[in-house]
């Protein structure tokens, strides 16, 4: 049971369990608290993944709550912007059908491959999950419709690269950085098994094991 409810599982998991109370501020117009409690829930998509790697915690069920915590956590996002600034999102329609279309394809994919619907954890995703997180904040003191646009091209362009590498590579690890990232790996490995030096290895071994 430790090994489930670690912090970084917690956190993943306040981002479900805290995320009706956003709606809740919104629709009673609260919101000084709305900001306050936004500010906490997404600081935790931050804090869970870097928990998980400095205490050496990542799991798969670590992983699995992240992925569908963003998932709610993000099209949350996207209504708020609609409720609070209506304006945004239209001007952004066809930007944000587009995206939300790559990233259902980005689910289905693997689900149709290899029996495992997940998302990958790319550079280009982190960043823009980083990018939305302070455009939500932003929109309360600015105009955000430019920066709206470039975060859902950012996300179509990201999302776009999981299905390369997941059709490219199969089912890689949730931790993938990028296509360029798995494509030196799986050439390096190919090298290191191609290469002299560790067929001679290759060979001193089954030499030594049959003495």
């Amino acid at each position: 049971m430790r090994n489930v409810l670690t912090i970084p599982n917690s956190l993943s998991l306040s981002r479900l369990i805290f995320l009706p109370l956003l709606y809740f501020f919104l629709w009673r117009e609260q919101l000084i608290l709305f900001f306050v409690a936004f500010t906490i829930l997404g600081s935790t998509d931050f804090l869970d993944g870097y928990l998980a790697r400095k205490w050496n915690q990542v799991s798969r069920l670590g992983k699995v709550l992240d992925t569908i915590a963003d998932m709610f956590f993000y099209i949350s996002v996207a209504y708020f912007l609609y409720y609070l600034y209506p304006q945004a999102i239209l001007s952004n329609r066809y930007f944000l059908i587009a995206a939300f279309t790559v990233y259902g394809l980005s689910f289905l994919i693997p689900l149709i491959l290899y029996k495992r619907a997940y998302t990958l954890h790319t550079m280009i995703l982190r960043s823009n999950a980083v990018l939305v997180f302070f455009m939500m904040l932003l929109s309360f003191m600015m105009n955000t419709t430019l920066l709206l646009s470039l975060v859902l091209i950012v996300f179509i362009i990201g999302f776009l690269e999981e299905i390369l590498i997941f059709i490219r590579f199969g089912p890689v690890d949730q931790d993938t950085t990028s296509y360029f990232a798995v494509s030196l790996e799986r050439r390096l490995k190919v090298w290191m098994l191609d290469s002299s030096v560790f067929q001679r290895l290759k060979q001193y071994r089954k030499t030594q094991s049959n003495k």
